[in-house]
């Protein structure tokens, strides 16, 4: 008889199922925009069958989309087990906006299909093809729930789905053949068991460290301090704003795209790092609506919780969440542009310094080692001591173009759920010279949701006016390479300038 099989989830793994709520769903999500280019067919539709053939052929790459969920007895503790009835056409989806859709109609879509909580009885994920989009394009909005994928691994996802190359031959589909389950009292032994080797796995891990720290006493030091200032500033409340109360179950969803070039001339000019630009960006749009919203922004204090990944390079390409967090206080009651990123950049340092990212990622092992009573209680009372007002997610994509069969991915907007009392939540992506916005927001709490995304191009163009114009006499102008001088004749030469300074970012494009 063949043994079985399972694999645990980890603490934090685990958490994002314990936070799932009616209201609140834990799936992360994408709206993908591709030119239809081969997969058009005559009528205006997609090839959709070829790419879920495509799909099915690709699956055995990533096993745990052919998992589900099975739980320990009287644990609040999941493992993942192979789904001997796993079904394809359950999970590829194909639908269609009204000819000719708009992205307005797309994005009221997104945010429909992910709204709606994934199925715990089969693998956690969907994805649908939408075909109908205006410009001979189509979409694909893709879920997967938290507590299989965090940002990075999405990625990683999507190189595994996805060719580098407009020719990409469809495999063919090896047998899948489930591995036999556990059953409960097999589940409930080997956690008893576990439970009883915790101290030795403590150990191993306490030896692990002293082995690999240069001075194992200012290492402890600065987790001790890393930890200290972690949980203390989880502990100061944060203020209430028109978008931190208890969320219903719809949704908003929007977004827009910037030039990544841009965006890195700015860097380069105004010092500091790209998520800076973005926290600072942030910082000035939720200034802006909070006073649209008649809140005085200069009694406000306001955190954003930014993930951070401490994925190794021998990790790549492996699912699960492998994140932990930075705490940040953006000064949204500062007027000026250029202090409050001044201020982003110094705080960002100190939390660079301080290794709070460590000292989170410290406190997830921790509560592995806990028992699943504690960390149920600590799931239930995290909406109620919510030590944030947002979610900020950056996460970089690949810096060239990715093609389904042909079809070129023109961009992808990520979506980052929603948990109680936090209402708006802003995720990034980076792709292919492009930083991609997407923005997730409960339906009634925040209507205007079109407004706050105003807000973060009035605040990004505030920023950027810092920029243009530079200082720069005549003698300073820079021509791009293969320019000719004679173009910016005329011209003030500090935007020649911005611009030699923009292609050169584009140039150096990763």
């Amino acid at each position: 008889m063949a043994s079985s099989y399972y694999e645990r989830l980890s603490a934090l793994d685990n958490s994002f199922l314990l936070l799932e709520r009616p209201n609140a769903y834990m799936h992360v999500a994408s709206t993908q925009v591709y030119d239809a280019g081969p997969l058009a067919l005559k009528g205006g539709g997609i090839q959709a069958d070829a790419i879920k053939k495509l799909t099915a052929a690709l699956l055995f790459r990533i096993p745990r989309y052919r998992q589900k969920l099975e739980w320990i007895p009287f644990q609040q503790r999941a493992v993942w087990r192979d789904d001997e009835k796993f079904n394809l056409d359950y999970h590829i989806r194909h639908t269609a906006l009204p000819r000719p859709g708009t992205e307005a109609q797309l994005k009221r879509l997104s945010a429909r299909i992910m709204q709606q909580h994934l199925d715990r009885n089969r693998p956690l994920w969907e994805m649908w093809i939408v075909e109908g989009l205006e410009g001979n394009r189509f979409a694909i909005i893709s879920k997967a729930h938290h507590c299989m994928i965090d940002g990075v691994s999405g990625v990683d996802l999507m190189n595994i789905l996805m060719s580098p190359k407009p020719e990409q031959p469809i495999p063919e589909e090896p047998d899948y053949v489930p591995r036999e389950a556990p059953n409960g009292s097999q589940l409930l032994r080997d956690e008893l068991l576990r439970r009883l080797s915790l101290p030795i796995e403590v150990a191993k891990d306490a030896n692990r460290f002293i082995q690999e720290a240069e001075d194992v006493r200012q290492e402890t030091l600065i987790r001790i301090r890393a930890l200290a200032e972690t949980l203390g500033g989880s502990l100061r409340r944060v203020s209430t704003t028109p978008f931190n109360h208890p969320i219903g179950p719809h949704r908003r969803f929007d977004w827009l795209t910037m030039d990544l070039a841009e965006l890195k001339a700015m860097r380069r000019v105004l010092g500091g790092s790209l998520n800076d630009l973005v926290l600072a960006t942030v910082t000035g749009a939720v200034r802006r609506f909070l006073i649209h919203r008649r809140v005085d922004p200069s009694i406000i204090h306001f955190r954003a919780m930014t993930p951070v990944s401490v994925r190794s390079e021998t990790e790549s390409g492996k699912l699960g969440n492998r994140v932990s967090a930075w705490l940040a206080e953006l000064p949204v009651e500062e007027p000026d542009p250029q202090k409050r990123l001044q201020i982003i950049r110094k705080r960002t340092q100190e939390l660079k310094k301080s290794k709070s990212a460590v000292a989170a990622n410290l406190l997830t092992r921790v509560v592995d080692w806990s028992s699943s009573t504690i960390l149920a209680l600590g799931a239930r009372n995290v909406t109620r001591l919510l030590p944030f007002n947002m979610v900020v997610t950056n996460v970089p994509g690949p810096q060239l173009p990715l093609y389904t069969l042909g079809a070129r991915m023109l961009e992808v907007f990520p979506h980052v759920p929603l948990v109680d009392n936090l209402g708006l939540g802003v995720a990034l992506m980076s792709y292919d010279g492009k930083l991609c916005w997407g923005f997730n927001a409960d339906y009634d709490l925040v209507p205007d949701l079109d407004r706050f995304v105003t807000n973060i191009v009035e605040s990004f163009e505030e920023l950027r006016e810092l920029t243009v114009p530079l200082e720069a006499d005549e003698s300073e102008e820079i021509v791009p390479p293969g320019a000719h001088a004679e173009a910016d004749r005329g011209a003030d030469p500090s935007r020649a300038r911005w611009k030699a300074v923009v292609a050169e970012a584009r140039r150096d494009r990763v």
